[in-house]
């Protein structure tokens, strides 16, 4: 009896667990009006090879959950049977983006072959969604058509949830809709616009609650604390900060913790408290590094590991008036960060400038600061990235104001500004 790893492999990714696939598979089963009688047990036994090929009704229904037929989920006839003839194909998972000009996206309806109460089976479609929105920001930055995208999502899940076949799928539509709001909201404080930011950030909190989702609680507040630090409202970044080391997922997986005393960090270093800072970032360390690389976590924070601790950590350092030190963190954060997250090189090669200009070294914190412009090439600045941009020429004509080079880049600087 041999194990069907392509099975296996096909479950990992969709990242369900055996109990989570019966029951997908048993929604599947009672849209069609028959008994939904599959296990977590059947399932091993699909997993281990006991059973090589699924009755009819139960490999439609897997066909129709994966996205492609038995056979490509490894399964077999038996000898001397050939395979289902016409077959129904499999419906196409949901894709919520599209890029017929690279700026704009749009959400495409669900392709059904029949009404069906909702279950298992929609909720990892609507899923499947927010792993565009999230590439997409890595690439572009917030928008407004990425905002508008994820509250589409948001308003579908909710109204899905109306048709829950059970209270559990209820609460996982809701948590979807939790974190489309968040992509909304995020998508809306990168691009400086803080009222719509608020307003999603407590609409998103509200429905993490309904959905009793950790990770989407843990995700409102980072948020939350980042959009206090563009208000200048620093002791609501410690507030915020404190309030994502409180929520469950922090108890259970490292690097969320390590996340939220990043976060906390930024707040005290901002407020003046050396010492808080200092304290909150080795707890952040301290947590990362008992972290798991390979665990499986939402999309939205893969952005979070030692290169963006680094990054953080340079923020901090420069607060707390350690240019030097918040010189060395930006080079080993530009280091470690991968390449498609281009929005956050260009944040952190502008940290390095700055931290450069407290140090006195004009000429070389303008030409780090001309990095943002090549590596942000082909893309509009986020809104957040001028402001940040906005800030460092204030200071540089502040501790330059009549050099050759300051005046060069005030020229550059309202030239790509007006591009961009």
């Amino acid at each position: 009896m041999k194990a069907n790893e392509s099975f296996a492999d096909a479950l990992g990714e969709a990242g369900l667990t055996q109990a989570e696939l019966a029951e997908a598979v048993n929604d599947y089963l009672r849209s069609l009006g028959r008994a939904g009688t599959v296990s977590d047990r059947t399932v091993r036994h699909w997993l281990t090879g006991k059973t090589r090929w699924p009755h009819p009704r139960q490999r439609e229904a897997l066909e129709t959950i994966f996205g492609c037929t038995a056979e490509e989920l490894g399964f077999a006839p038996p000898a001397g049977r050939c395979g289902p003839q016409g077959t129904e194909a499999p419906v196409r998972r949901r894709h919520f983006l599209t890029a017929a000009t690279g700026t704009t996206a749009a959400v495409v309806p669900l392709v059904a072959a029949r009404p069906y109460v909702v279950g298992t089976t929609d909720v990892l479609r609507l899923r499947s969604g927010l792993d565009a929105l999230t590439a997409l920001d890595a690439a572009k930055g917030g928008h407004q058509a990425l905002e508008r995208v994820a509250l589409a999502g948001a308003t579908e899940a909710l109204e899905l949830q109306k048709r829950a076949a059970s209270q559990r799928i209820r609460q996982r539509l809701f948590s979807v809709a939790a974190n489309y709001t968040a992509s909304a909201a995020w998508s809306a404080v990168d691009a400086r616009q803080s009222d719509r930011a608020q307003a999603h950030l407590n609409r998103a909190l509200y429905l993490a609650g309904l959905g009793n989702d950790p990770v989407a609680e843990l995700r409102v507040w980072n948020s939350h604390a980042m959009l206090a630090a563009h208000r200048g409202e620093f002791a609501q970044v410690v507030d915020a900060g404190q309030a994502a080391q409180a929520t469950a997922v922090t108890r259970r997986d490292p690097l969320f913790a390590s996340l939220a005393h990043a976060r906390t960090a930024i707040g005290h270093s901002s407020v003046g408290d050396r010492r808080g800072a200092l304290r909150s970032l080795g707890y952040a360390e301290e947590a990362l590094a008992n972290a798991s690389t390979d665990e499986p976590r939402a999309p939205w924070v893969t952005f979070y590991g030692p290169a963006e601790l680094l990054a953080i950590t340079a923020i901090v350092r420069d607060d707390i008036g350690d240019a030097a030190g918040a010189e060395a963190a930006s080079h080993r954060a530009l280091a470690a960060i991968p390449q498609q997250f281009r929005r956050n090189r260009a944040l952190a090669a502008l940290q390095l400038a700055v931290a450069q200009l407290h140090q006195r070294e004009e000429e070389q914190a303008c030409a780090t600061a001309e990095q943002v412009f090549v590596l942000m090439e082909g893309a509009p600045l986020p809104g957040r990235m001028r402001c940040y941009l906005g800030d460092f020429c204030r200071e540089l004509t502040t501790l330059a104001p009549d050099s050759t080079i300051a005046c060069e880049w005030k020229n550059r600087y309202r030239s790509e500004w007006s591009q961009t």
